[in-house]
């Protein structure tokens, strides 16, 4: 169901989608034959996982004139995702990725050719049009700053643009380290990004290199230090841990992980917990409905192949809450 409203998004998200080929079998890459195309992108997740959720939602980016461009705004139109600030870049092509099928919940390994894609040449000239003054939410990875210095400076530009416009801002680290010319500049960057935004929500071993602490509650004071609200801390199977001032005064909540029978594909867990925690936020629940909500979405993320798959929509959330 495309989103046909005029009116302009009030949720965006902005970032790099990519065609991926998911191998049919296990094992090598090189020896594998036949593939079958998905969409991946930790930005579009979200995009896509909110927008199952009933919010308007549009996502910010640049695509090839090619069949991969076609594949990726047809896919987010079908998801009901605002495509008006998508820009079309004849120069440049769409990324691609190849995805290993993992078995025993393993981590696949994952190819990307990505570098000089049309995403990568995103600037501050694509936020142009953006309407701040009808936003009420924005989410940031730390992936899109990583594609080029221009990218940087487009996720600094919206992040300080929809702060000033009195939208609540999430930003979830992301980490990519291939992406990055060093640790250092990694860490500066995604650091200095974090202190514009309202929620963070690092990984535990992302929060522990980014910081250079150790502990859940040290890592989140040391973004509740420089600004964030609540810092949501994913813990993989043990769950996740808040701690914020959301409530009014500082606490901090630990939930325990959803129990998970089957893990078929580790990927797109963390953005499947964004969408939960961010969704719950966004309805106005309290910090531990939304860590439950993110371990609930995280956790049915993960029993399916592709990255977004899993994701459910607003009548399936309610069964699985109730």
């Amino acid at each position: 169901m495309a989103n046909t409203t005029s009116s302009s998004p009030r949720i965006l998200t902005f970032g790099e989608a990519m065609a991926m080929l998911v191998a049919n079998t296990p094992g090598d890459l090189a020896e594998v034959e036949s593939f079958h195309r998905r969409l991946a992108g930790a930005d579009n997740n979200v995009a896509i996982g909110l927008s199952r959720l009933g919010f308007h939602v549009g996502w910010l980016s640049r695509v090839g004139t090619d069949s991969q461009g076609r594949f990726i705004q047809q896919s987010l139109k079908a998801e009901g995702v605002d495509d008006r600030y998508i820009q079309l870049d004849a120069q440049h092509p769409t990324g691609l990725m190849f995805k290993e099928r993992a078995e025993n919940g393993a981590d696949p390994r994952v190819e990307y050719f990505r570098r000089g894609s049309a995403a990568s040449h995103l600037s501050i000239e694509d936020a142009a049009s953006i309407d701040f003054q009808s936003l009420t939410h924005l989410h940031a990875t730390g992936i899109t700053p990583a594609l080029s210095k221009s990218a940087l400076e487009l996720t600094r530009h919206l992040m300080q643009q929809a702060r000033q416009s009195g939208a609540s801002i999430s930003f979830d680290p992301n980490l990519r380290p291939s992406l990055w010319p060093s640790e250092a500049v990694m860490r500066d960057t995604l650091n200095e990004l974090a202190s514009l935004a309202d929620w963070v929500l690092p990984g535990l071993s992302e929060g522990r290199l980014l910081t250079g602490c150790e502990s859940p509650e040290a890592i989140a004071d040391f973004y509740l230090e420089r600004g964030a609200k609540a810092v949501i801390i994913k813990l993989g199977p043990e769950g996740s841990f808040y701690r914020g001032t959301l409530g009014g005064s500082l606490e901090s909540i630990n939930v325990p992980g959803q129990p998970v029978a089957n893990v078929v594909d580790t990927v797109g867990a963390g953005d499947g917990f964004a969408v939960g925690a961010i969704s719950a936020l966004l309805d106005g629940l309290p910090a531990r409905d939304a860590l439950k909500r993110g371990n609930l979405v995280g956790a049915q993320a993960v029993q399916v192949v592709g990255d977004m798959e899993g994701l459910p929509t607003r009548d399936k959330l309610e069964q699985l809450e109730h």
